[in-house]
């Protein structure tokens, strides 16, 4: 029950008030939020107060990190969001309010969830003063004994328990939803909101995205596209990792200072996604421009009127924050690998064939009608740049095609989605005229090409023989296993046969008592209505004796 949550709404009514919120909220554009405007301005904590600059920025950092994520998500949809507000979410990539230097320095000595050694064992400096504060970490620059730069990313104090707590109300709100709105139901939203759960949780733990980010380094090692710094140490709460020169994608200024070819970049920004996603099965599953950095010279040398400079190689991009990391199955991998080449092609029919084979939708969908309605949603985005594509807008037609023909959407694919939708956002930003789907098109068809080649396959077969063949060892046990299993089911089946032809006998002899009840019963009421004297109570209590035999039988 929402009631249950009704301390922490009135917190979120109380924040939201306090900063005048309402004030921010573009009400000509969408006047359904009045209602919401109106309730904010009713709080005592509104009262007497005007338009705040920052104030959606500042009013996201005490609503919690949940809020904040949204914020970091939103910061890339400047289709969606007036410049105003985005101006204030692009500092929550990486301007998030500090916590103190006392605090980390606790986080890292502790001997349980920290590193355990003293600052001074650890490093030969550490700089006070944080590098960048975000929504689930800070970080620290330092040096190691022999030299090394390095960040050290220290966990936010005490933010599990407002973590768990939001999303005891997100799950209220999502079995709300659930139970009236059939696009949630469509798209599981209870089941991607307990993902999303567990995601955000394993975030806190520094442990695995160290391994994730160990994993990541190791499948762009030697790349032209993408350089993962190393993990030097971790703990649940800290992280030690090589301290990397580059800036924020969100800083194209730079990139004009420094000469870079920014539809290059772009390419190569979605050449890196789907390498992720289909060489890899291992995405980056939270790229807001926070998280998205590029190479550059020195960042003291980044002045105002830098001149270009050869780093001799083409620009990287730098691979951090790998806390959230996505993966589908093999099965999903080639579902959507050819449900996008189909729709590159133009080929709607083997789009919905690809979509019913998948078990989307039920047998009894017209798919006639499912074709032409992605036909008219999803064409029109062929013929455009990725500056002209509205993404959110195409997503929420397609959930509403998926919502009228009962399509189910597996919850994996929401997570592959939301990336989609920070790759758009950042691509839009970088390069407008990017033709996504002239570079994705020979990506996707040499991929299918490789896991559909029957070389490949005997290879796989090959490599996996000697794995076969000790399992070959089980094949008399399992045979023997399964022969008796199929007496067994045998048996129950003939006991189970006999059991229905004792139920048919049973429902004949059934019948037959009920026809002799029922006509005992009408012949006796018909004699007792013709016969006089004392033989008439007698034929009437023949009647009731008749059903009670029945009754009794």
């Amino acid at each position: 029950m929402l009631l249950s949550h009704r301390k922490r709404l009135l917190e979120l009514w109380r924040i939201a008030a306090s900063y005048r919120i309402d004030t921010h909220i573009p009400l000509d554009d969408a006047p359904q939020l009045q209602p919401i405007a109106r309730l904010i301005r009713l709080h005592p904590a509104a009262w007497g107060k005007g338009h705040q600059p920052n104030a959606i920025k500042y009013a996201l950092e005490d609503l919690g990190t949940l809020f904040l994520k949204l914020g970091q998500l939103l910061s890339t949809r400047r289709d969606l969001v007036t410049p105003e507000i985005i101006e204030q979410l692009i500092q929550l990539q990486d301007k998030v309010k500090s916590f103190s230097p006392d605090i980390a320095i606790t986080q890292i000595q502790d001997p349980k969830h920290g590193l355990g050694q003293s600052i001074e064992t650890l490093f030969t400096r550490f700089d006070i003063k944080p590098l960048a504060a975000a929504s689930i970490a800070q970080v620290h620059t330092a040096a190691l004994a022999d030299g090394r730069e390095v960040v050290v990313k220290v966990v936010r104090p005490d933010i599990r328990n407002t973590i768990i707590a939001d999303f005891e109300l997100l799950r209220e709100l999502a079995n709300w939803a659930s139970a009236r709105i059939e696009a949630a139901r469509a798209v599981h939203i209870i089941d991607i909101v307990e993902d999303y759960r567990q995601v955000m949780l394993n975030e806190l733990d520094l442990t695995l995205e160290a391994e994730n980010t160990t994993q990541m380094r190791n499948n762009f090692l030697g790349s032209a596209l993408m350089y993962v710094p190393e993990v030097y140490d971790a703990a649940k709460n800290v992280m030690v990792m090589e301290r990397i020169q580059g800036v924020p994608i969100s800083q194209i200024h730079i990139f004009d200072q420094l000469g870079y070819d920014q539809a290059a970049l772009a390419e190569k920004g979605l050449t890196i996604f789907f390498t992720q996603v289909f060489r890899d099965n291992f995405f980056h599953a939270d790229m807001h421009p926070g998280n998205v950095f590029v190479e550059t010279p020195p960042v003291k040398t980044l002045t105002a009127n830098i001149s270009p400079v050869d780093l001799g190689h083409e620009p990287r991009y730098i691979g951090l924050d790998c806390a959230i990391m996505g993966t589908l199955s093999k099965g999903d991998q080639l579902i959507v690998a050819r449900m996008l080449l189909a729709v590159m092609n133009n080929n709607f029919t083997a789009l919905v064939d690809i979509v019913s084979r998948a078990g989307w939708i039920p047998p009894n969908t017209d798919k006639h009608a499912l074709m032409r309605d992605m036909k008219r949603t999803v064409g029109p985005m062929l013929q455009k740049s990725i500056n002209e594509i509205d993404f959110a807008g195409v997503l929420m037609q397609i959930l509403d095609i998926a919502r009228r023909h009962h399509m189910s959407i597996p919850p994996q694919l929401m997570l592959l989605l939301k990336t989609l939708v920070h790759v758009e956002g950042l691509g839009r930003d970088l390069y407008p005229d990017l033709d996504i789907w002239s570079l994705a098109k020979p990506i996707l068809s040499s991929w299918i090409k490789e896991q559909l080649d029957p070389m490949r396959n005997l290879q796989q077969l090959r490599t996996q023989l000697p794995e076969i063949l000790l399992s070959s060892t089980d094949i008399p046990k399992l045979l023997d296993q399964g022969l008796q299993s199929l007496a067994s089911q045998g048996a129950r089946q003939d006991s189970q046969l006999r059991e229905i032809q004792q139920i048919h006998a049973d429902m004949l002899n059934d019948r037959r008592r009920d026809w002799i009840a029922l006509a005992g019963f009408g012949l006796f009421i018909a004699i007792a209505t013709q016969v006089i004297g004392w033989l008439a109570p007698v034929f009437y209590i023949l009647a009731v004796l008749a059903v009670i035999w029945r009754i009794l039988a």
